[in-house]
């Protein structure tokens, strides 16, 4: 699991704020004895007080700047996720990534001044009075025992879960609304929906009756243990054992040592669901990329995998792959689904990286080239290519320039462009409702077919899914798009295993066989 960036520093500056903190405690607890025992108004008193508002004001700007950028940092991880699960993404990048608030800016710090500030105050009333000292060393420990005692029976984390699941299955519902209407299952989801709404609800009911109860229960712990030490204190004092400065700077300190913990175990519980969030957050898997810096000629290249392994949290997805593709060669990777043929190509895009072996790229390490510049040489081509809000043109062109009417020509994608209200500056969606599936994948044709300076083309079963005549089309640009390239197609139907010069079968991972065509 990832370590959240900059949480050293972050940690570190508590800490010194942390100790400013306690020392600001012990010299206002010093000068208010000096001032209620006749002592006039002390310099320390004023210092202290002062300090305490920038104080908090620094825990505030250092806490809230550095949840600012863990937000941002989840969030980009999140939207970067392999993860196929959209609802339950959706609810971690909104509701999920805001949640960790509490516990970035709430329980963490709250955390670092109750270990700074009871041990700058125990060391103080060990140098004023011994056995209240140790009262408060013996009673200090029951408020976290207690705080985890009372945690072991809280819920926020199943509430966590049933949020996820609730946001991920309503999601589902909204995109399928349409076909559970047709078959008129709309109903039994809506019911469905409210079930699990109703299941959260009684969990976050059952989180809150659990941390009230823990702050009572550290409310009614911190109160008599404040009272161990002060009811002796005053009868020491009405004896005259012991001399009212001391007596009242020990009856000022001890709640201070109390109050950091009491802050932190309240803070506890609503920290509890971000803390969760959080985990998840860091734990999604993401699409690694290429970092190096290196750049390399342009032009079909030749590719080697040397005993290429991908794991996937443990679970293997290649094993010991050894390829060579020359520059120039076509190659169909064949095998049924789960084989690996998808995450090979995500190798050779250098969006996965290997946990063992290497990928050579004219001899040269893909790990050590740029990845800007090798994905500018790359021609993609996925099962389901992705669309985004704007026209046509610019779903092919994708912001780089292209001569986007030669593309969607080679592509058989001008006749379907004639037919929109405004040709190829027809606004298609992020879903591309004005295209049919087979439209959709001739556009990521067209996509490929208008990086002509492109020396790799990776083709992702382009032809999966669509019918008879529109494979043909799909098939005729493709055509157009492999000559002088070097290219790895990923193939089920005869017709694009045609397009290949040699064929390779994946197996659970591994190669099995390589026949020529």
């Amino acid at each position: 699991m990832p370590a959240l960036p900059g949480l050293r520093r972050y940690l570190a500056g508590l800490g010194l704020l942390g100790v400013f903190t306690a020392l600001a405690v012990l010299l206002q607890a010093e000068g208010l004895a000096t001032l209620l025992t006749g002592g006039g108004l002390p310099v320390v008193l004023v210092v202290a007080v002062a300090a305490r508002f920038p104080l908090t004001w620094g825990h505030g700007v250092l806490s809230g700047r550095f949840a600012a950028s863990v937000r941002a940092f989840l969030r980009r991880r999140l939207l970067s996720s392999t993860s196929d699960r959209a609802g339950v993404v959706a609810t971690q990048v909104t509701r999920g990534v805001d949640a960790t608030d509490s516990y970035l800016t709430g329980y963490l710090p709250a955390l670092v001044v109750s270990v700074v500030v009871p041990v700058a105050v125990i060391v103080r009333l060990f140098t004023t009075d011994l056995a209240s000292a140790v009262v408060v060393v013996v009673t200090l420990p029951l408020i976290p025992v207690f705080a985890v005692l009372i945690g072991k029976h809280t819920r926020a984390s199943a509430q966590w879960e049933l949020l996820t699941k609730l946001g991920g299955h309503f999601l589902d519902v909204v995109r399928g609304l349409g076909t559970l209407k047709v078959f008129g299952r709309a109903a039994e989801q809506a019911a469905t929906v409210r079930s699990m709404a109703s299941a959260h609800a009684d969990a976050t009911m059952k989180t809150l009756r659990v941390a009230f109860l823990s702050a009572l229960v550290l409310e009614l712990v911190a109160t008599l243990s404040v009272a161990l030490v002060a009811v002796p204190i005053g009868f020491r004092l009405l004896s005259g054992d012991l001399a009212a400065r001391p007596a009242l700077l020990i009856l000022l300190l001890t709640p201070e040592a109390y109050l950091p913990l009491r802050a932190a175990g309240a803070k506890f519980h609503a920290a509890t669901e971000g803390l969760t969030a959080l985990r998840e957050a860091l734990a999604a898997p993401v699409v690694s990329s290429a970092s190096g810096t290196r750049c390399r000629r342009r032009g079909a290249p030749s590719v080697v995998l040397e005993r290429v392994s991908v794991r996937f949290a443990g679970v293997p997805a290649l094993s010991d792959v050894d390829l060579s593709v020359p520059a120039g060669s076509r190659v169909a990777l064949v095998g049924p689904s789960g084989s690996g043929k998808s995450t090979l190509l995500a190798v050779l895009m250098g969006f996965v990286t290997p946990s063992s072996g290497r990928v050579l790229v004219d001899g040269v390490d893909l790990r050590s080239l740029s990845s800007s510049d090798w994905l500018a040489d790359v021609a993609w081509v996925p099962q389901r290519p992705t669309l985004f809000q704007g026209t046509l043109r610019e779903n092919i062109a994708l912001g780089a320039p292209a001569d986007v009417p030669a593309a969607a020509r080679a592509a058989a994608l001008d006749a379907v462009a004639a037919g929109l209200p405004d040709g190829l500056d027809t606004q298609v969606g992020e879903l591309g409702e004005v295209l049919s599936a087979g439209q959709r994948q001739r556009v990521g044709l067209a996509r490929a077919l208008a990086r002509t300076s492109a020396g790799l083309v990776l083709l992702d079963e382009p032809t999966a899914r669509l019918d008879a005549r529109t494979e043909a089309a799909v098939l005729s640009a493709t055509r157009r798009l492999l000559p002088d390239r070097t290219a790895v197609l990923v193939a089920h139907r005869p017709a694009m295993v045609a397009l290949a010069d040699r064929v390779i079968e994946l197996r659970d991972g591994r190669v099995c066989t390589g026949v020529g065509v």
